[in-house]
Order: C-alpha cells, then sequence, then structure tokens
C-alpha cells in the first residue's frame, strides 16, 4: 500500500504508532517474525507482545508487526567534527510546513528552545502572524531556518563555521563562529539570533564536550539557529518540532525518497507540493530554500490572536 497524498485519504492513524524504517525509522530495527510467509522470520520464537506497530517498508510498503519483532538500535559511535561536518550519504532532507494546520499552540517552538537549551528570550523557531494584504485572512505562519541550497550565510563566513553539509543541512560550527555575525546579515530571512549572554545550561549539557550536529553547548559570543536536528535525523528520528507538533504542522524528509513525514502520516514529496500548490519563500532571491510551504487554505482551526508578540507581527 503507497501512501496517498490526498488529505483526506491519508492514514489518520495515532501519530505514534507509525514508525518508519530508513530514515523515519524510530531507534528499533525489525528483528522479524515467526510467520513462515513474513519475511522477518526470526532464527528463535519470539514471544508476542499483541502490541501492533506499522512499519514503511524500503518499497514503501505499509506492514504490520508485533512489538516484540523491533530491537533497540545500539548507541551510535561519537563522531569526529569532520563527520558532523561532512552530513549522511545520499540524503536530501526537506521539511514542509502546512499552514492550514497550524494554530499557533508553538509547541514547536519550546520543544526546539528545551532540547537545544536556547537561552530565555530567544527562539530558533518564530511563529508569526501574518496577513498578506488588507482584507484577506490572517494566519501563522512558523518559520525556521530555510537550510538553503545556495546559502548566502555560508557565502559570507569568513571561517567556515557557518557550511553546508552533503545531505543540505546548514550548520554553525560555534568553535569556529568568531561573533561576526556577517551571516545575519546576509540571511534574508532572519532566522539566526546571536547569544549575547552566558547560555543557561543544565549541569550535563555544560559538561559536554561541544557537537556542531547537537549544537550544544551554546557559546556566548556566537549565532545560533534551527539546525534540523541533524542528530535525530542520525538515529533515524524525527526532529523536535516534528515530533512536538499535535496538529501535524511540520513534515519532514529525504528528498532523495520523495517522502515525507509528521509522524502519523506520510506523504509522497512531489505529489504533496504539486497538489497543494507548495512554495517556497522569496523564490527570486535564488538561495533555493529546503523549507516548502503549504498555503493557509481550509484552515482546521480559526485564526485566534494573543500569544504573538510584537516582533512576532508582521
Amino acid at each position: 500500500m503507497s501512501c496517498n497524498c490526498g488529505e483526506n485519504n491519508c492514514n489518520n492513524n495515532s501519530r505514534r504508532n507509525f514508525l518508519l524504517t530508513g530514515l523515519m525509522a524510530t531507534t528499533a530495527a525489525v528483528t522479524g517474525c515467526t510467520d513462515k510467509n513474513n519475511p522477518f522470520a526470526p532464527e528463535e520464537k519470539v514471544k508476542l507482545t499483541g502490541e501492533k506497530v506499522k512499519l514503511l517498508s524500503v518499497n514503501g510498503e505499509v506492514i504490520e508487526i508485533d512489538k516484540a519483532y523491533l530491537k533497540p538500535v545500539p548507541e551510535l559511535p561519537h563522531l569526529s567534527n569532520a563527520e558532523e561536518r561532512r552530513g549522511i550519504p545520499g540524503k536530501k532532507f526537506v521539511m514542509v510546513i502546512d499552514l492550514a494546520r497550524c494554530k499557533n499552540l508553538r509547541k514547536c517552538q519550546s520543544a526546539c528552545n528545551h532540547m537545544h537549551q536556547v537561552h530565555p528570550g530567544q527562539n530558533w523557531i518564530k511563529v508569526l502572524g501574518m496577513e498578506d494584504a488588507d482584507h484577506t485572512a490572517p494566519y501563522w505562519q512558523p518559520t525556521t531556518c530555510m537550510h538553503c541550497d545556495e546559502p548566502p550565510c555560508v557565502k559570507v563566513c569568513p571561517v567556515d563555521a557557518t557550511f553546508k553539509r552533503q545531505d543540505g543541512i546548514v550548520l554553525i560550527d560555534s568553535d569556529r563562529c568568531i561573533g561576526c555575525r556577517f551571516c545575519m546579515a546576509a540571511c534574508p530571512y532572519s532566522t539566526r539570533v546571536f547569544n549575547w549572554e552566558e547560555p543557561v545550561l543544565t549541569k550535563e549539557v555544560a559538561e559536554q564536550d561541544y557537537s556542531c550536529e547537537t549544537s550544544m553547548p551554546q557559546k556566548k559570543g556566537t549565532v545560533g539557529k534551527c539546525d534540523f536536528c541533524p542528530d535525530m535525523t542520525r538515529k533515524g528520528e524525527l526532529p523536535h518540532c516534528v515530533s512536538a507538533c499535535p496538529n501535524g504542522v511540520f513534515m519532514f524528509g529525504d528528498m532523495n525518497e520523495d517522502s515525507v513525514t509528521n509522524g502519523a502520516e506520510t506523504f509522497r514529496f512531489s505529489d504533496l507540493i504539486r497538489d497543494k500548490a507548495g512554495y517556497r519563500l522569496m523564490e527570486d532571491l535564488g538561495t533555493k530554500p529546503s523549507v516548502y510551504y503549504l498555503p493557509p487554505v481550509n484552515r482546521n482551526f480559526p485564526y485566534e490572536s494573543g500569544l504573538e508578540t510584537e516582533t512576532d507581527k508582521k
């Protein structure tokens, strides 16, 4: 059974019972099933739990197996700075944001801030109240780093602190960042923030070695931004903003596999963008963002103000 890109026809089961292999797999590996006709039959019998999970096979078919046939994937080995900067071979990560589903709950923002220990008062994800013209309906627009294929921020960085990986993710290496903020001036989307003060870190995080793949620990005098959570994608999990959103606003996936998911629904990326009239911000600049938007038509929720700040209003 292949995914169907029509919103009403997509799998509407619980958000968390949809496990994916490959990029969107959870931290589990299929060990197999005992049925003779099942291609995942293990060498020894497994005690069934009765709890079923769904997996997306490599050929795009949804299969259902007992949870007993999953086993944890061992912790990934420590990566060198060169490996983190190189990225994941064969991948081209992409995000789709469905504006019709956004209710301004800001669960995405809270999850991002918490997991990256962003300094209070700063946000790597901004949720903007938008209105395209007078007498048109307002809507909410989550804004992340666009992870451009032609990133102007990378071109202006004098110390190679901002760089683009082979999987399309644009990151900042705070060990190299000198705080010149040229990248902030070059970014047309204003998605970067400057760490003016010492970050508020837990003891555990403060004692960690710095990793540009986790963007932690944050450092005073450097620039921070949305990083697409590459440490999560390397483990086969979704970025924190995608997992935290209860309305399925964010979809993440691999353009090379032509697939994106919000954890509950899986879509063929090319069909979704074509059928829903997807677009990218400031297309005329030639930056080629990896973040696509679906227009706010047939919205799931009415526009309600109250959570936005003055700086959020556009």
